[in-house]
């Protein structure tokens, strides 16, 4: 169903207060970037653009309120965003921030979205991770992107399908063009909500497919079970994908220790040796300019650089790392309290969390 606001399930609506929020407006100078977020604002889920500043702190210049809290967004060329709730989910936005304009879409009953959202490169239709409330199995959602209205799905063909990449360069046999989706593995029960449950049933994976009509080309597992595939970035300098990890072994030590990237050439798709610092969690990936790639150590409040080879060059603090993005050639990082860029200047986040991810404003 689309609808112009969330109207759909009142009691939510009323209890979160869901109002439709004025525009913030601020001042950009033009030596300020711009990044579309979501955060937390005092107890307020929202999703905005920022100006981020060198020298000074992170601004809100645009907002609009969220019934529940977002995960994935992408920005289209004229501006527009596309926001998925964060999983279980069971709300899709369309937003142009420039004009107000927004159009609001609740999925099925039968499904719950997995957090991530990706356009096709015509930008008239949008791919969607779910999940089969029934049955567990993952799914890829084909949509409009005016309306958010589904016209196909097929099988991901593993469960807990999250992050999704076109692939933008051939490697190995699988074309440009492919769809590749991270598989998370962990299995989802409708009424245990995120709770990971029966882990030994993990099988994540990587596999690549066509993204009009999910005809798989093939599918790539880690010998290690309980290494959940989460999210994606292609570097091209070593024109590979990089994988960001997280760990799910019962014990801390297994989990402490474990590698929190991974990487994929075309032919083979082999984890990156942690050097155990890295606490097993990676909650986003880009690429690093001139090659390799920047994983956000999350839980080890870190962000970790790796150069071409995948050899770990470096480690930048940063608290709760997380969204990352590389745009123009640079990279940014945002944390709990503050943003750092390529620069490594630091960036007050006053009175809002940024949740995990980040895009470049078109």
């Amino acid at each position: 169903m689309v609808t112009d606001m969330p109207t759909r399930r009142d009691a939510l609506v009323l209890l979160s207060g869901l109002i439709a929020q004025p525009w913030a407006h601020g001042t950009v100078n033009s030596h300020q970037a711009r990044m579309v977020a979501s955060w937390t604002r005092e107890g307020r889920q929202e999703v905005g653009v920022l100006a981020l500043d060198r020298s000074e702190s992170v601004k809100v210049v645009r907002r609009l309120e969220l019934p529940t809290r977002a995960h994935g967004l992408s920005v289209g060329p004229d501006g527009t965003v596309l926001v998925a709730a964060r999983r279980p989910g069971d709300w899709l936005l369309k937003w142009h921030p420039a004009t107000g304009a927004s159009t609001w879409h609740w999925i099925d009953d039968d499904r719950q979205l997995n957090g991530h959202l990706m356009r096709l490169d015509d930008a008239n239709q949008v791919l969607t991770t779910e999940t089969d409330r029934s049955s567990g199995e993952g799914m890829i959602g084909l949509r409009r992107t005016d309306t958010l209205q589904k016209i196909g799905e097929w099988p991901s063909h593993g469960m807990d399908p999250h992050a999704m990449l076109l692939l933008s360069a051939q490697l190995g046999d699988i074309p440009a063009g492919a769809l590749m989706v991270a598989n998370g593995g962990i299995p989802t029960q409708s009424e245990t909500g995120r709770s990971h449950r029966q882990l030994d049933r993990m099988d994540p994976s990587l596999i690549a497919m066509d993204p009009r009509s999910g005809r798989v080309f093939d599918q790539w597992r880690l010998p290690d079970s309980r290494l959940s595939v989460r999210h994606l970035a292609f570097d091209p300098v070593t024109r590979r994908v990089g994988v960001a990890l997280q760990a799910e072994h019962d014990d801390n030590g297994s989990r402490m220790a474990a590698p929190i990237l991974a990487t994929w050439d075309g032919h083979q798709f082999s984890a990156v040796a942690s050097s155990g610092h890295s606490h097993g969690y990676g909650g986003d990936i880009c690429a690093r300019p001139g090659g390799g790639f920047l994983v956000s150590a999350t839980r080890a409040h870190q962000v970790v650089a790796t150069k071409p080879g995948s050899a770990l060059v470096d480690r930048l603090a940063l608290h709760d790392a997380c969204a990352l993005a590389m745009a123009r050639g640079q990279w940014w990082a945002a944390g709990a309290d503050h943003a750092r860029s390529a620069g490594h200047s630091r960036m007050g986040l006053a009175g809002f969390r940024l949740d995990n991810h980040w895009a470049w404003a078109s």
